[in-house]
């Protein structure tokens, strides 16, 4: 991926990796394949099972849940990345607003990560402990 450093920074926004030292991160982001989207065109559907995680390099989505618009994504917004710990359906869909482009990464790549990079699934954890705690937070 040729923006596989600025990809790199991105990662290190997202709760699930953001405990990872920056040579992992550009591990990851190596690992990563981009798509373009086209407007309109729904990037992932709630109710289907997930297995990659994205990051929104350019262009913009909006986010539904039930039909109904919940939030917007940008530049540097992100979704799926619990999808690439655990297959459960999709909670929302995401739907291209504008041509985007994405980085993908899906739980084959990821899964080759945790087996072959020491001490990363710990890492993880501690990323993802710090995500559950900040919704924690928000429901006190």
């Amino acid at each position: 991926m040729a923006r596989s450093d600025s990809f790199a920074d991105l990662l290190a926004a997202v709760p699930l990796f953001s405990a990872l030292p920056k040579k992992d991160l550009q591990l990851v982001a190596k690992q990563a394949e981009p798509v373009r989207v086209a407007p309109g065109q729904a990037v992932v559907t709630e109710g289907a099972a997930g297995a990659d995680f994205f990051v929104i390099l350019e262009g913009r989505a909006r986010v539904e849940r039930h039909g109904q618009k919940v939030a917007e994504l940008g530049p540097g917004g992100f979704f799926g990345d619990l999808a690439l710990l655990d297959r459960a359906p999709r909670n929302a869909s995401v739907i291209a607003e504008t041509e985007m482009e994405l980085a993908k990464l899906g739980q084959r790549a990821f899964d080759t990560l945790l087996d072959s990079v020491p001490g990363f699934a710990k890492k993880l954890l501690a990323g993802l402990a710090r995500r559950l705690r900040a919704e924690d937070a928000k429901t006190l």
